[in-house]
Order: C-alpha cells, then sequence, then structure tokens
C-alpha cells in the first residue's frame, strides 16, 4: 500500500505554484526558504518527478508540476471540508476580498451586507480593483478571495455566474450614431477586447474615446453621451440604453465570472463567504428593468 502523499509539502508546493517564489512562498506558509525547498524536494522525490522549473528568481511548473497542482489544490480543499466537521466553534476572522467594481456598485452592498449580519465575527476587507488588478495581486499575496472576469488571462478559478453582455448608451443619446463610433472601455479588458473584436469582424469603424480602469468613469462617459460602451447585465444603471444585439453591433460574448482562492482559503471562514456570494450573486438579478432595445 503506497504512503498518502503530505498535505503541509502540497501546502508548500501550492504556495509556490501561486506566486512563483520560494521566498513569498515560505512567508505565506510560515516557515524559512529552506524549509519549504527541503519539502518540495522530498516531494519531488516522493513522485519520481521535477515539479518546479526554476529560471533564475523566476519559478514555474513543469508538465508534471501542472498536473499535480489542480489535484493538490482538491486535497487541500477536502482536508479543510474534513477539519471543518470537527470544529465546533463559532467561525471569526479576517478576509481579504478583492472584487471589480463594475460588480462592487450594484451586487456587493448588499451581499456583503446581509453576510456580516450572519457572520458578525467575521471582518472583510474588500478593494475594488480591475480584474487583471486582482489577479496580479492575488499572485503578490495580497487577497485570501477574488472575483474576477473570466477571459482576462489564462487564469481561470471557479465560475459561479455567466451573464449576457450589452452595448449600452445614453437613453436618447447621439454616441450611438456617431461615425466612427465612440467607444469607451477598461485599460486592460477581455470586454473591450472582445468589443473591438467583433466591431472589425463587422468593418464598423470606430475610435476608443475614452479608457479608465474606473467601471463608474467609463458609465459616467456612457451617461453623459460622450461614448458607448458595454456592461453585464447585473451592471446596467439607470439611463442606459442596453442593447443585445443588432445589425450595426453583433452580439457579444456572455460575461463570465469567477471566484479564485488563495491556496489556503479552503474551508472556515473562507468557504462560509465564498458560499454566500456564489449563492447571492448566482440568484441575484437586476432590480430595476432598464429599456432594452429590440433585437
Amino acid at each position: 500500500m503506497s504512503v498518502p502523499l503530505d498535505l503541509d509539502q502540497l501546502q508548500s508546493f501550492c504556495a509556490i505554484a501561486d506566486c512563483g517564489s520560494f521566498t513569498e512562498a515560505a512567508r505565506r506558509v510560515n516557515k524559512t526558504q529552506s524549509a519549504v525547498s527541503m519539502q518540495i524536494k522530498r516531494l519531488e522525490e516522493r513522485l519520481g518527478h521535477a515539479l518546479l522549473s526554476r529560471d533564475g528568481r523566476s519559478v514555474s511548473l513543469t508538465q508534471h508540476g501542472e498536473a499535480l497542482y489542480s489535484r493538490a489544490r482538491k486535497m487541500l480543499k477536502i482536508n479543510a471540508e474534513v477539519m471543518d466537521l470537527f470544529d465546533d466553534q463559532e467561525m471569526a476572522g479576517a478576509i481579504r476580498f478583492g472584487v471589480p467594481d463594475d460588480y462592487a456598485v450594484r451586487l456587493l452592498p448588499v451581499i456583503l451586507s446581509s453576510f456580516q449580519k450572519t457572520h458578525p465575527r467575521i471582518i472583510i476587507d474588500v478593494r475594488c480593483a480591475a480584474s487583471e488588478e486582482l489577479l496580479a495581486g492575488m499572485k503578490q499575496g495580497r487577497y485570501d478571495l477574488i472575483c474576477f472576469t473570466q477571459g482576462t488571462n489564462r487564469e481561470y478559478g471557479e465560475l459561479f455566474r455567466t451573464e449576457k453582455m450589452f452595448w449600452v448608451a445614453a437613453q436618447g443619446g447621439q454616441a450611438l450614431h456617431m461615425d466612427p463610433l465612440p467607444i469607451a472601455g477598461g485599460q486592460a479588458c477581455c470586454w473591450k477586447d472582445n468589443a473591438i473584436e467583433v466591431l472589425d469582424r463587422l468593418g464598423r469603424d470606430y475610435r476608443v474615446a475614452y479608457t479608465s480602469s474606473n467601471a463608474l468613469a467609463i458609465a459616467s462617459a456612457v451617461l453623459t453621451d460622450l461614448a458607448i460602451g458595454f456592461l453585464p447585465e447585473s451592471a446596467l444603471q439607470p439611463g442606459m440604453l442596453a442593447i443585445a444585439e443588432d445589425k450595426n453591433l453583433p452580439r457579444l460574448r456572455d460575461a463570465e465570472i469567477a471566484l479564485l482562492r488563495a491556496s489556503h482559503a479552503y474551508g472556515g471562514i473562507y468557504d462560509a463567504l465564498a458560499r454566500h456570494i456564489i449563492t447571492s450573486m448566482g440568484n441575484l438579478e437586476t432590480a430595476d428593468p432598464l429599456p432594452i432595445a429590440a433585437e
């Protein structure tokens, strides 16, 4: 019978994979760098394959490391769930949570307020930023859990919400009929990339008239008729005309919203918040119907 893998070694392995650094991983798991290096050496010897590729200060996963990573995460998750079964103490602690401001304005105040009422001893430190910034912050160890727009890069979390994307313009405005078409979007944004892609495919002339990493600024540009934009259903605001598709504005890809956890963020307070967000946002509908142009 084979000897079970060491969960402590897997925790250190996942921490290195998350941040790409032995030094930072050692800090996250509260060990010395030499202790973490020894753990990885023993894990590689146990499995008979190199798991990490070292290039100067940069560390990346080998093919075998990639195969282990998702499975190691599952093992850490199951371990946290087992520990929770036998923990009868009231949940308490602090969570560093990141969320794109596209969703923060309309969705999260209600969601987090209800969570705090049912979990008064859990403190949530919320920071709003673009998905790219949140993913970079996760890698740097600044978050325990983030919501992000999937498709931003190759990093995928737990998909929990898919929404229809809309072209948006000011009701009664002129920007929608301008040539070239003025558009507003984020600095590094998969939604803007998709919008430009479909306009190029259609041969529609456009110009990027307004660029900002702040969702409120983008919404302001749309509502004041400086440009048209593109938003998921839950981020639509009163005063916006939402267009799913017409002959001049092709359909956009659906927005995919996912949760990404740090490798330690399983069980206990982290699962409590993740479950609450997934349940709430998965069932939450736009509060006030907004005008949607006929397709």
